[in-house]
């Protein structure tokens, strides 16, 4: 359980910043940004005390494959990814809201939903729907990006009025998030899977807006079987989920959801291997490919040597 990357401590050559966040470590140098995809898990906003192995590269690799396969909707960040766990792209002026489309009245959606609110970050939803259905067409429901704490949803007409997005800039990021899913949720069909949900993020560099951060990993979007939604939604069952939701039920079912005074239940090894082996199915089920594990003996210097490489180029 030793060969994981818990934390980095690295010193590029014109390093100029460095940024730890809940899962990832990003490293600024010159107009580029090195972004190490860790294998530290989170869940309600708590980073957990054990590592994953091979979580970082089951999401970086899903992430960059996914930049590849809509490059042609619109620019994205990346630029190389030197390691399975490590893209290097762009550094851009990332937006202060986080596009998020759904298909699907789930989660937080029906949440809000099952309390009477018929309106969902500005977006009006009909009367009658029930727990997982499908929108008449996909909605885009945005949140602000908070630097600390929680996210919190914000209209299309807010974002406008204070001025956090301009018309001109929010209508490229509509466009282009409606087309990413779209292109998503075919690509899901293919899989036998259903894109239910999903966010993305977006940053701007000399006049250019581009798609920045992960894209439809499990970590950043919700996933359903195909197989067996129509019976389980007629028969008011759960869905079979295909995302990092296993993790959060498991904390839920052991007395914490991140509140004041709860205490994470302790990662035994075989919780841990688990958890491992959940991220590997959902990798080779969202890819459909058989996931090839690397070699993880040294992987903090296999990580800093690949980075090296790529910047002496």
């Amino acid at each position: 359980m030793d060969n994981v990357i818990l934390k980095t401590d690295f010193r590029f050559p014109n390093q100029t910043s460095f940024y730890k966040g809940k899962v990832r470590d990003v490293y600024g140098i010159n107009d580029l940004l090195v972004m190490i995809a860790t294998d530290r898990i989170s869940a309600f906003d708590v980073v957990l005390s054990r590592a994953i192995p091979y979580k970082g590269q089951v999401l970086n690799q899903i992430a960059a494959k996914f930049l590849d396969l809509t490059a042609d909707i619109c620019p994205n960040w990346k630029i190389a990814s030197p390691d399975p766990m490590v893209t290097i792209g762009h550094k851009c002026q990332p937006f202060a809201v986080e596009m998020i489309v759904r298909g699907y009245l789930t989660g937080s959606s029906w949440r809000t939903y099952k309390q009477g609110k018929r309106e969902i970050c500005g977006v009006p939803i009909p009367d009658g729907m029930r727990e997982h259905q499908k929108f008449e067409k996909p909605i885009i429901t945005p949140t602000t990006k908070a630097a600390e704490g929680h996210d919190e949803d914000i209209s299309k007409e807010e974002i406008l009025k204070q001025g956090i997005v301009s018309a001109e800039d929010y209508a490229v990021l509509e466009d282009y998030s409606l087309k990413l899913f779209q292109r998503g949720t075919e690509i899901a069909a293919k899989r036998g899977l259903i894109l239910v949900d999903t966010k993305y993020e977006f940053g701007k560099k000399d006049g250019k807006i581009y798609l920045i951060d992960e894209i439809h990993t499990p970590d950043s979007s919700r996933y359903f079987y195909a197989d067996g939604y129509q019976q389980r939604f007629d028969n008011g069952e759960p869905q079979r989920q295909l995302s990092k939701e296993f993790v959060r039920e498991w904390l839920m079912a052991n007395g914490f959801q991140g509140r004041a005074g709860e205490v994470v239940p302790e990662m035994t090894d075989e919780k841990v291997a688990e958890i491992s082996d959940r991220y590997i199915e959902l990798y080779e089920n969202i890819i459909g490919e058989k996931f090839q594990k690397e070699d993880t003996s040294a992987i903090l210097k296999r990580v800093e040597d690949n980075i090296m490489k790529f910047l002496q180029k």
